[in-house]
């Protein structure tokens, strides 16, 4: 699809249709819209528009949106495309819960337009994520780490890796750790532990849930790794 004049691209995730008409007419000036009434074919538009930001409906037939938004925000290729809800059910009920997931806003419908696009320019001018330096390969690897957590409190914990690269990996983590917290690294094979190195926090998804997820990055060549 095209990139209209330089505008930026919107995907609407929405099964109301006047709904999708009343985003078509109101953003079209400002925004390239594809829109899509299917929870499923969600994530093939992502793909194959690569949308700037996404409007999500939280309830639709089959799939809710906190699906589908945490299918989002866990992907490599779709985790920094910013998530704003637009839903009928109320603010109050969801707000937090969808922030915690990763989104960047919800509003409730009748949807206050004006704060809707102020929103939108405010998480699209924004400096995006930072992005992988190093291209990442799917792999379980067990692992240990250590730090310090937000709050100050010591943790040591188990976890496995959902992707590796040379220079970091991304993996589950139940401590509370902001972006740039550093943290000890070490592979663990029968029993033992083998130090790798120490590890800065890029990116967390669904940060302060049981679903955490951490994307880290080694200060230095690590000593020790999967990959070389």
């Amino acid at each position: 699809m095209g990139n209209g004049q330089g505008k930026q691209r919107l995907l609407v995730v929405d099964d109301d249709e006047s709904f999708q008409k009343l985003i078509r007419f109101r953003l079209k000036d400002r925004f390239e819209i594809s829109q899509t009434s299917s929870p499923q074919e969600a994530l093939a538009l992502t793909l194959q528009d690569k949308p700037d930001a996404i409007l999500l409906d939280l309830m639709m037939p089959k799939y809710s949106g906190l699906e589908v938004c945490q299918t989002l925000t866990s992907l490599s290729f779709t985790h920094m495309i910013p998530v704003i809800f637009v839903s009928g059910e109320p603010a109050a009920n969801y707000r937090e819960f969808c922030e915690k997931l990763g989104a960047k806003g919800y509003f409730q419908k009748p949807v206050d337009f004006d704060a809707l696009q102020a929103r939108l320019e405010e998480v699209l001018q924004r400096k995006p994520p930072e992005r992988r330096a190093h291209p990442r390969v799917r792999l379980k690897v067990p692992l240990i780490l250590r730090g310090i957590d937000s709050q100050g409190r010591a943790f040591e914990l188990q976890t496995f890796t959902e992707d590796v690269s040379v220079g970091g990996c991304s993996c589950g983590c139940t401590a509370a750790l902001k972006v740039n917290a550093i943290v000890e690294v070490a592979l663990l094979s029968e029993g033992r532990q083998e130090f790798v190195g120490e590890a800065r926090v890029a990116h967390v998804a669904w940060p302060e849930t049981p679903a955490q997820r951490c994307g880290f990055q080694f200060l230095q060549k690590p000593a020790h790794w999967v990959l070389s």
